[in-house]
């Protein structure tokens, strides 16, 4: 159940228990931050901490505080937390560790943690093992330690598990303005997503950038995306972790492909969160959110007075999905006018030095990069550590083209230390995105153009029962088929005898295969292209005691898996990817989770390196996309009625060709 974080996260009264060096820094910080609230520190024996009146114990409150930070052991802090909760307190940080966290060590922290929540009955807690949080808009915090947070009238939140990774993101220098640092602790009682989507009903938060260790409830990440969505609140995401539970699956070549970054990667696009994989991108994502909100496309335009900077940013963008689209007569025009006739007018542009220290050429010249087909336009600008008094023209120039022209426009530095953060705070202040690193710029770029609305279809969510029959190939196929898989017309048999009846009402060539083989080809296990009197001889060399037999399929175009398997943290993930007895070794896979939309299914197709055989490569016939599409919604629709018992599916290969798709390989592992 979501607990009404109001109270907590905007405290007009705090209390401290604990008297230690800790307690006192609560204290101390919040008066630097300029907290106007009421501080009341609780204290057995003092009279006084940190200049402030001590109360004796929880009972002799003024009133019951919105927040409290209690800084005592683990075992004190469960029975603080049951008072707290009694006398109506709104929310509490628990800074103690040994709880869950401490399993491995202490066989207690599991029991005490869930103490702690029952203590806490309706009562929001941040933790336990956790450093609170800042405040930068009311001047609020429940903060033990030093930080570099400043306040501000508006700005991003932070949610982090790691208290250390939150202090050291306060302490950036990048002009970023923080509103909200909060760390999540075990996240015993209050989740992190929970903790997110209170933040969103904040309106000068304008973008949320989450470290996620782990995703504790679908559900509720599937509402925060929605909320987010609704209210226009970009979320961004830095993803670390694997889940041990998703890499127990191993029968199929599925499992080993698609492991549990895979089902965190496809969950966070079906959220529509772009995901970054570097702390610098993540808060140069958060900076142009700040300023600009989420992208509407992916073009951007770049000038720079270095030919060098024009071929470095070319370069860099290769592969981040990034264009440079071709410039317009009207923006030729407009730059000609600017620089004159001896500039070479491209996107990337160098403008050579013509117009510099001329600060409303510059703005010319810079706006004529700006257009209604440029998503971002960057003007490259490197400040020297000595004198760089002739690049405050420059600074003017862009926060002018920002003014005048209502174009989304940033100022970035090659590298990260060659723009002070004075400079980049003067550009912030004046709309204009203050980039520190080119690389680190491309990446938060892309990242603001993958922000789209959420899928308004649940994810299937699994059992757990433990997945341990694997259905034979034949049994497979044929539970497949009863919901839309076109499959080979086959039989199972035992004996020569039967292997000789059984393709009396079947069409030769045949495949003929051991049964009860994981992986058949690497035992030997797959003889194609069987004439009927051969068949009989064939199946004895094969060596299983039953064998299945089935017409072969001619005319293929393209082999490829189809693959589901069960992440207890995530869903079902859904694998498309090249298929046949190379599948691993091309590794050429995209994944989604069930269930997936028919034009999902066609975009991942399309993202493969095989899409071109798909497609129809050098003259040659085009697979039937919409029967290969068909076939993967004949899996997800077996996967969705069989979610509580299933482990894993996998139809490797499915054979596409001109005018159909079949599964000519099937396992499925189930409970």
């Amino acid at each position: 159940m979501t607990k009404d974080l109001t109270r907590l996260l905007r405290p007009k009264s705090i209390a401290v228990i604990g008297g230690g060096a800790w307690c006192q820094q609560v204290i101390l910080q919040s008066e630097r931050m300029g907290y106007a609230g009421q501080i009341w520190p609780v204290h057995p024996k003092a009279t006084e901490i940190a200049g402030h009146r001590a109360y004796a114990c929880l009972e002799d409150l003024p009133a019951p505080p919105d927040a409290v930070f209690i800084g005592i052991n683990r075992h004190a802090t469960i029975e603080a937390v049951r008072t707290l909760s009694a006398t109506g307190v709104g929310g509490a940080v628990c800074f103690a560790s040994g709880f869950s966290e401490a399993v491995a060590e202490d066989d207690a922290g599991g029991d005490l943690q869930a103490q702690l929540v029952a203590a806490a009955g309706d009562m929001p807690i941040l933790g336990p093992n956790c450093y609170g949080f800042i405040n930068a808009l009311d001047g609020a915090l429940l903060w033990p330690d030093q930080h570099g947070a400043k306040p501000v009238d508006s700005g991003v939140a932070i949610l982090t598990q790691s208290s250390n990774i939150s202090i050291n993101l306060t302490m950036q220098k990048r002009a970023l303005p923080i509103a909200y640092m909060v760390t999540c602790g075990n996240m015993a009682q209050t989740s992190q997503a929970q903790i997110a989507s209170a933040l969103l009903d904040y309106p000068r938060v304008t973008a949320v950038g989450l470290h996620i260790e782990g995703f504790k409830d679908v559900r509720e990440w599937e509402a925060l995306a929605q909320k987010a969505h609704s209210k226009g609140i970009p979320l961004v995401a830095l993803k670390v972790g694997a889940s041990e539970q998703a890499q127990a699956a191993t029968v199929s070549h599925t499992a080993s492909l698609a492991g549990s970054d895979a089902g965190a990667q496809a969950l966070l696009e079906r959220l529509g969160i772009p995901r970054l994989s570097a702390l610098p991108d993540f808060l140069e994502t958060l900076k142009l959110l700040h300023c600009c909100g989420p992208l509407p496309g992916s073009n951007i335009a770049s000038i720079s007075c270095s030919g060098g900077e024009a071929s470095l940013i070319a370069d860099m963008a290769v592969g981040t999905g990034l264009s440079f689209p071709r410039l317009s007569d009207g923006q030729k025009a407009h730059l000609r006018e600017a620089l004159g006739p001896m500039v070479a007018l491209n996107n990337p542009l160098d403008y050579h030095t013509y117009i510099w220290r001329d600060e409303a050429a510059m703005a010319q010249a810079w706006a004529g990069m700006t257009g209604d087909d440029i998503d971002l336009t960057f003007s490259i600008l490197d400040y020297p550590t000595t004198d760089a008094s002739d690049w405050a023209y420059a600074s003017r120039a862009a926060k002018k083209v920002r003014a005048e022209t209502g174009a989304r426009f940033a100022v970035a530095a090659t590298l990260p230390e060659l723009l002070p953060e004075d400079v980049a705070q003067e550009l912030m202040d004046g709309g204009v995105v203050p980039f520190m690193g080119l690389r680190e710029a491309l990446a938060a770029t892309e990242a603001a153009g993958q922000i789209t609305a959420p899928s308004d279809k649940p994810v299937t969510l699994p059992g757990t029962a433990e997945a341990s029959r694997t259905l034979t190939e034949g049994e497979s196929k044929r539970v497949l088929a009863e919901h839309g898989l076109r499959i080979p017309q086959n039989r199972t048999v035992t004996g020569a005898d039967q292997a000789r009846a059984a393709v009396q009402d079947m069409v030769a060539p045949y495949a003929v295969k051991g049964v009860g083989l994981a992986h058949k080809s690497e035992h030997a296990a797959v003889r194609l292209g069987v004439l009927a009197e051969d068949v009989a001889d064939v199946a004895a060399d094969v060596g299983t005691p039953e064998i299945l037999i089935e017409e072969m399929i001619t005319g293929t175009v393209a082999e490829l898996l189809v693959g589901v398997v069960r992440d207890p943290a995530h869903g079902f993930v859904l694998t498309v990817g090249a298929g046949g007895v190379l599948t691993e070794v091309l590794r050429d896979t995209a994944s989604l989770l069930v269930p997936s939309s028919a034009d999902d299914i066609r975009s991942a197709l399309g993202k493969l390196k095989i899409a071109p055989l798909l497609a129809g490569y050098r003259g040659q016939p085009a697979a039937d996309m919409d029967a290969i599409v068909a076939a993967v919604e004949a899996v997800q629709a077996y996967v969705m009625q069989n979610a509580d018992t299933l482990g894993e599916v996998e139809i490797n290969p499915l054979l596409c060709t001109p005018d159909k798709a079949v599964a000519v390989d099937a396992l499925i592992r189930k409970a």
